[in-house]
């Protein structure tokens, strides 16, 4: 199978290939008549420049000819001359926009960004929101809101991209978000608890009345651990480090998966292999992070599932991982970790972007995941094993 001949890409005679929107450019003469038009009414210069959000001009190829002073901060261009005829994505310097041939729009991963489909709904019905999480090459993330509108000026169509940086609010929403999600898992694997302490016998009753407490402890240390992220005005904190027993923590997250309602049905082990290393860490988050992989592995499998979780050396570094036979569908794939990303709905599904957030910003760790047909879904948190 040809490049062209693949599903999802468009390469009709004379076009370029794409996996979304058109890839064709205007010329450069055509962006400078319609840069000199929009610059040659000076009300509209004017309007633009008082509005405190980023906003571009976007021409029918979804090309800037236009922008005002506050897109050259929010994307932190040094030279607003070589914004003109970008894309989007090109002039914030998305990871996925020299991917293709076509730039900003062209990619797969463009079907899941909020900023060309807000311009395509624009284009199709006036006007747009859409939320997106754009990755830059300098490695950060910008999470923006933007505003799309289709509008005229002298027999020509253009759409207005207006842009509100959200990082900050929704570090802080996703934060508390996170901090409920976490914290109503370990009151479920308490819960369960609780239920089997009033069934068990006599000699179970002292082992169950151990994993209770260790749950509760669990929880006091969850809440204090979120109280200090909490008061960080930049979200970043100093991490508790001590030495952690690797296979201490997988066999602690188990105990907790076991009794919780979404393994009900489902078998949960640990696998054989699983290796028995100190390391350096947060324990509180490192089990967060584990804890969420589990509960996402178990609501991803069906009755009779087998999910497995365990721990592995790679040199210098340890990784905890979690597998479940689901495979996860491609669009999924495209936006697991982003934070305005949901399959449950509206403040939920919250565990794949915890996962990220603890794991890269405050254990100096890396997350991964690998989903394909006759292999399941595996998520792994790699950490400093030193």
């Amino acid at each position: 199978m040809n490049e062209t001949d693949k599903p999802g890409v468009v390469c009709k005679a004379g076009q370029l290939p794409t996996e979304f929107l058109p890839a064709e450019r205007a010329t450069p003469a055509s962006i400078s008549r319609d840069s000199a038009a929009i610059a040659g009414t000076p009300m509209f210069q004017r309007v633009l420049g008082m509005i405190p959000d980023a906003v571009l001009i976007l021409n029918p190829e979804r090309q800037i000819v236009f922008h005002n002073e506050a897109f050259i901060r929010l994307a932190s261009h040094t030279d607003p001359r070589k914004i003109l005829g970008l894309r989007p994505g090109e002039a914030f310097q998305c990871i996925h926009s020299d991917e293709t041939q076509g730039g900003c729009g062209t990619t797969v991963f463009c079907r899941e960004c909020g900023a060309p489909k807000a311009i395509l709904k624009a284009q199709a019905q006036g006007h747009a929101t859409e939320e997106c999480r754009i990755a830059v090459k300098s490695g950060d993330a910008l999470d923006v809101r933007v505003w799309t509108t289709r509008f005229e000026l002298g027999g020509k169509t253009y759409i207005a991209f207006a842009v509100t940086d959200t990082s900050h609010e929704n570090r802080r929403r996703a934060l508390e978000r996170i901090f409920f999600h976490d914290v109503l898992n370990t009151a479920s694997g308490l819960r369960g608890l609780t239920e089997v302490f009033s069934e068990a016998s006599a000699e179970e009753k002292v082992e169950v009345h151990g994993m209770i407490q260790g749950l509760s402890n669990r929880l006091i240390d969850e809440i204090q651990a979120q109280r200090e992220l909490a008061a960080a005005e930049s979200g970043d904190v100093v991490p508790k480090i001590e030495i952690v027993n690797s296979r201490q923590i997988i066999d602690e997250v188990a105990d907790t998966y076991r009794h919780h309602d979404v393994a009900k049905g489902k078998t949960l082990r640990v696998d054989d292999k699983t290796v028995t290393n100190d390391l350096g860490t947060d324990k509180t988050l490192l089990r967060r992070v584990v804890g969420n992989m589990t509960k996402n592995a178990l609501e991803a499998s069906g009755s009779g599932d087998t999910v497995t979780l365990g721990c592995d050396l790679h040199g210098g570094e340890i990784e905890f991982w979690v597998h479940n036979p689901s495979v996860m569908p491609e669009s999924v794939k495209l936006q697991v970790f982003q934070r305005s990303f949901s399959t449950k709905g509206s403040g939920r599904g919250l565990g794949t972007y915890s996962m990220r957030l603890l794991t890269e910003k405050y254990l100096r760790g890396k997350v991964s995941f690998t989903s394909e047909h006759g292999k399941g879904t595996r998520f792994m948190a790699r950490l400093p094993s030193g």
